[in-house]
C-alpha cells in the first residue's frame, strides 16, 4: 500500500507536537530591541571600518564567491593572506580558514583523531564537538565539567583497560551558556604528562580576552600538541573560523579533511572582513577595554541588587529552571524592549532553562541598569542567578 502524503510526514508532526508539549518547540524570531542576545561582543558586525574594507575589496574586484573548493580554483589570495595574518597574530605556526565554527570543530574531530585514539570531552562542550566525536574514528568519553582530575582519571582508566592510542583532550576556553572559564593551565599540563593533544574552542574568548584579543590560549599557542578554533562570527563580527595548529596537522587536514576538501571555499569577502577585524583588535584595544569595563560594571550592579555574580565574563546566565517559565520571562523582557532570549534543553541540562544575557558594545551602562531593573520587577524571587542556592 502506497503511503499517503500525510503518512509520510506523520513522524515529523508527532515529533513537533512532543517538543511543543515539553515547551521546547523552537521558532525563528526577528531581531528587535536592545541587544542582549548577540555574540557581537566588540560591535564589529556593523563597524564602519568593516563595511569600508568589504566595499573597497568589492571595488578592487574581489569576488563574492570563491567558485570552488580550496584545492581547485577556490584558493584565493584573500584566504592565504588571512591565514598568514592570523597565524602571526595568534602566535601559531599556521592557520586554516573554514566557513564556520561548527564546521571547523566537526572537521578537526573527524580528521585528526585516529582509530584507536581517545577523545576526552568536557561534558558541556558545544554540539559541534559532540557531533564530530560521534562521527569520527576515535573512541570518546565525557569528563566532568572543568574538572582536571576527572580528565586525568578518564585517561588513566582508559590506559588501564588497554587503550594504546593518542589522547585528545577537548574543551572550550569560555563556555557559552554558563560563562565560566576552563582551567587551561591544568589541561595543558595533563596533555604534556600523557603525551596528548589539546583541542580548545575559543569561540567566545577570541577578541575578548588576551593581548590584542588573542584569546585565552595565547600563552600556549605554537605548541605542537595544541589545536585551537578561533571563531570569526562572534567578537570578530564576520563569519567563519580559523584553526591554528602546527604545519604538519594543517597539511594533514588539507589532504584528508573531507569538510575542507569537498566544500566550496568561504567567500573571499569574508576573508577580507576577518582580516580587517584582526587589524582592529591590534589597532583599537579600547574596544576590548570598554567591554571589560562593561562586564565589571554589570557584575557590580547584580551584587548591588542582592544577586551573586554568576560569572566574571560577558556571558551572564539567569537560571529559571522550567522551560515554559523561562520563555515567558524572555517574552516579558522582549515586550519591554530588551532582546533577551530563553535557552532550553537540550542546549542546557534539563531543569536549567535560562535567560542568556550577553554583554556587548552595542549596549551601555544605562541599558544594563534598565535591564536588571526590569528583570527584578518581572521575577521577584522566581528565578536565580547561576550559582545561587
Amino acid at each position: 500500500m502506497t503511503p499517503t502524503r500525510a503518512d509520510k510526514v506523520a513522524t515529523y508532526h508527532a515529533a513537533l507536537r512532543a517538543l511543543n508539549e515539553q515547551d521546547r518547540l523552537r521558532r525563528l524570531a526577528p531581531r528587535s530591541g536592545i541587544d542582549f542576545g548577540s555574540n557581537d561582543y566588540l560591535a564589529l558586525a556593523s563597524a564602519p571600518r568593516m563595511k569600508k574594507a568589504v566595499a573597497a575589496a568589492l571595488e578592487a574586484g574581489t569576488p563574492i564567491g570563491a567558485g570552488g573548493s580550496r584545492l581547485l580554483r577556490g584558493n584565493c589570495d584573500e584566504h592565504e593572506r588571512l591565514e598568514a595574518k592570523a597565524a602571526h597574530l595568534f602566535g601559531a605556526e599556521t592557520a586554516l580558514f573554514f566557513s564556520g565554527g561548527y564546521v571547523a570543530n566537526f572537521a578537526i574531530l573527524t580528521t585528526l583523531p585516529q582509530r584507536g585514539d581517545l577523545l576526552v570531552l568536557d561534558s558541556l562542550v558545544h554540539a559541534s564537538i559532540h557531533e564530530g566525536a560521534r562521527s569520527g574514528r576515535a573512541e570518546f568519553r565525557e569528563s566532568a565539567h572543568n574538572d582536571p582530575t576527572s580528565v586525568e582519571n578518564t585517561i588513566r582508566d582508559w590506559r588501564a583497560k588497554g587503550g594504546t592510542g593518542r589522547v585528545w583532550i577537548v574543551a572550550e576556553s569560555l563556555y557559552s551558556m554558563d560563562g565560566d572559564f576552563a582551567p587551561l593551565k591544568e589541561f595543558v599540563a595533563i596533555a604534556d604528562r600523557h603525551d596528548a593533544f589539546l583541542l580548545v574552542d575559543e569561540a567566545h574568548a577570541t577578541g575578548v580576552y588576551g593581548e590584542h584579543g588573542r584569546g585565552l590560549t595565547a600563552p600556549y599557542e605554537g605548541r605542537e600538541n595544541l589545536v585551537v578554533v578561533h571563531t570569526c562570527g562572534k567578537a570578530l563580527g564576520a563569519a567563519g573560523a580559523l584553526v591554528t595548529a602546527s604545519r604538519v596537522l594543517r597539511d594533514f587536514m588539507v589532504n584528508r579533511c573531507r569538510p575542507f576538501i569537498f566544500a566550496t571555499a568561504p567567500s573571499p569577502l569574508l576573508a577580507v572582513a576577518v582580516q580587517e577585524a584582526l587589524s582592529i583588535l591590534k589597532e583599537e584595544p579600547e574596544r576590548q577595554q570598554r567591554l571589560a569595563s562593561l562586564v565589571a560594571f554589570t557584575h557590580r550592579e547584580i551584587r548591588l541588587r542582592g544577586g551573586r555574580s554568576p560569572s566574571v565574563s560577558q556571558i551572564v546566565p539567569y537560571i529559571v529552571g522550567d522551560n515554559a517559565c523561562a520563555m515567558k520571562l524572555a517574552s516579558m523582557l522582549q515586550a519591554r524592549g530588551f532582546d533577551v532570549r530563553g535557552i532550553r534543553p537540550p542546549t542546557v541540562p534539563a531543569g536549567t532553562a535560562r535567560l542568556r544575557i550577553s554583554l556587548t558594545l552595542n549596549v551601555g551602562e544605562n541599558d544594563v541598569r534598565a535591564l536588571l531593573d526590569a528583570l527584578m520587577e518581572e521575577t521577584g524571587s522566581e528565578a536565580r542567578w547561576l550559582g545561587d542556592s
